[in-house]
């Protein structure tokens, strides 16, 4: 149901390790979780160290789009950083979704560093049972062909 849009994310990983910060031009990429629960997909997008209100997710036709930007913390003068290795700047994810899911009623929470979205499946792709009915030419009353 979902559609991996980043076929070279190690890449592009290891290419943010060595040329920085993601910007709103050139966002980095962020590590995710899909799979189905019941009647609905799940997506989780790790994101310690951002604040709620720095996650934007939007929905346009079947591009699921999220972008989340991990400010430097608040510091004084006194402090002299010493290593610092936990990636500032822009993160984005974009995720193709199929016609099945209904993307009116995405809900999604924030816990723990942990963006989690869930999709649910769209009724009309939901598996049923179709019955059959009893049309003129079935029945027990039977007709005699006069020749």
């Amino acid at each position: 149901m979902l559609m991996r849009t980043d076929p070279f994310h190690e890449l592009d990983r290891l290419a943010q390790q060595l040329v920085g910060p993601g910007t709103w031009s050139r966002p980095s990429a962020m590590p995710m979780d899909a799979y189905r629960e019941g009647d609905e997909y799940v997506v989780a997008f790790d994101l310690p160290g951002v604040a709620a209100d720095a996650i934007d997710i939007d929905v346009e036709r079947n591009m699921l789009t999220v972008k989340a930007e991990r400010r430097p913390a608040a510091r004084t003068d006194d402090v002299k950083m010493e290593l610092s290795e936990r990636p500032l700047g822009v993160f984005s994810r974009q995720i193709v979704l199929a016609d099945s899911l209904d993307t009116e009623r995405i809900q999604a929470d924030y816990d723990a560093g942990v963006l989690t979205l869930r999709i649910p499946i769209a009724e009309r792709a939901k598996p049923r049972k179709i019955s059959i009915g009893a049309g003129a030419g079935t029945g027990s009353g039977r007709k005699e062909i006069a020749g």
